[in-house]
């Protein structure tokens, strides 16, 4: 299938059989992407999946409706389920009163990226996985293959954006039952990185047979890698949308509002170039924001509606308001200095079931789990029983962070309910000199 010709033929047929008071938009998402499941170092299933999907919408005045397909990929096929979608919108539109918030972007902007480079080779990546995770336990999810999204209206804006990228999640584990959890992801397949990967894990999976470590609730000083901060920011980046900071809802509030300030090594950014998600959203073509500049609030998220609701600019953003490519600054800690540098305390690898214990307060919670060992002199000694932690996003990002590691790491989401995510964040490793467990 051919996405780039399937989506300009639905679009050229809108053209035709739209027009006068009606307008619409057509969003397009498709993908071909092959997932394979490791079990013991070995493939254990291996499978396809070729899925197209568009959302049409029509409006007139300030009226709109809109309606998702499911495509076959076939033109002829879905020419005609488009025309008996647009009938039904149709219909349906006179039924509907004014949305009083409704700002169309009538500019006929144009953005188009496709990725260059050889196309990724499943197959060949699986039997280099397995390779190497000879003589371990490995269980893991590739997923692997090119994605495509596309925009247009009949206004005349056009967006396209087709990208290759891998997301490998795998864990090593021990014969007691307890396991290393790592990641690798990008655009293009490297054996030796993904080589340095397994390493460290190997590594870490040998202090598993040692007897955990049982800690008391208290404070410690901490490194969380850039999977465990993935964790956190995970969970207050929604706090930049325009819409959570004017009803109060925010997490950041307190840093939008001039109350409170980050640590000078905090810089996070809304990237367009680097990161992998298409240059425009539904609302428009993307801007590159600066959301936190050296600890102190910058520029904020907003849609089209919240513009309007609000008084404000849009700046392309998403109708979630959440940045969909974060990059985090680095900082001057070399990745192989972080054990020496930590000294004594907690090396935390992964953290889950993440949630707020105080919002307004910017409070999180969640559960340390995966590769989390104690240190001592530089030294991991042994692995550390699940704990709770409850910290405060403006303390650990604020006066505790010690130290940024210099490279921050692409972290792609692994989510494939429905179909593969896009989007991305690239986050350092972060130095605490303390971060509260609980219990």
């Amino acid at each position: 299938m051919d996405a780039r010709q399937h989506f300009s033929e639905l679009l050229a047929y809108l053209q035709g059989q739209v027009g006068g008071e009606e307008g619409f938009t057509l969003a397009y998402t498709a993908e071909v992407s092959s997932f394979i499941r490791f079990n013991q170092g070995q493939v254990r299933q291996a499978g396809q999946v070729q899925q197209v999907y568009a959302t049409l919408s029509l409006y007139q005045g300030q009226r709109h409706a809109e309606s998702k397909l499911a495509l076959s990929g076939v033109p002829e096929e879905d020419l005609t389920r488009v025309q008996q979608s647009l009938q039904r919108l149709r219909l349906i539109l006179p039924t509907l009163g004014d949305d009083p918030y409704l700002r169309l972007n009538c500019e006929a902007w144009r953005s188009e990226l496709a990725a260059a480079g050889e196309p990724l080779d499943a197959a060949a990546m699986a039997e280099q996985i397995v390779s190497a995770g000879c003589g371990l336990d490995l269980v893991g999810f590739l997923a692997v293959g090119p994605q495509y999204q596309g925009f247009a209206s009949s206004w005349g804006a056009f967006g396209w954006y087709a990208a290759r990228s891998f997301n490998l999640e795998f864990s090593l584990f021990h014969g007691n039952g307890q396991a290393v959890k790592s990641a690798y992801a990008g655009e293009q397949w490297d054996v030796q990185a993904f080589a340095r990967k397994l390493d460290v894990a190997r590594q870490q999976l040998e202090f598993l047979g040692r007897p955990a470590k049982a800690l008391q609730p208290g404070t410690y000083r901490a490194y969380l890698a850039p999977a465990a901060l993935e964790e956190l920011v995970s969970l207050f980046c929604w706090g930049f949308g325009a819409q959570a900071l004017a009803s109060r809802g925010s997490p950041l509030q307190r840093l939008f509002n001039g109350k409170a300030e980050l640590s000078w090594q905090v810089t996070m950014e809304e990237r367009i170039e680097g990161g992998l998600a298409p240059a425009f959203t539904p609302e428009g073509p993307r801007q590159p924001l600066r959301l936190i500049s050296q600890g102190r609030a910058g520029e904020r998220l907003v849609s089209s509606r919240s513009a309007a609701e609000y008084g404000l600019i849009a700046n392309g953003a998403c109708s979630g308001e959440y940045p969909l490519s974060l990059r985090m600054h680095g900082g001057e800690l070399n990745e192989q200095d972080v054990l020496q540098r930590l000294g004594t305390g907690l090396y935390i690898g992964n953290l889950w079931y993440g949630n707020f214990s105080d919002l307004p307060a910017g409070r999180l919670t969640g559960m340390t789990r995966f590769a989390t060992f104690w240190v001592e002199d530089g030294q991991i000694q042994a692995p550390v029983n699940t704990m709770r932690f409850d910290d405060s996003l403006f303390d650990f990002l604020g006066p505790q962070l010690e130290a940024l590691t210099r490279e921050p790491e692409l972290l792609l989401p692994g989510g494939t309910y429905g179909s593969r995510q896009t989007g991305s964040m690239a986050l350092p490793g972060a130095l605490l000199s303390r971060f509260t467990l609980t219990l």
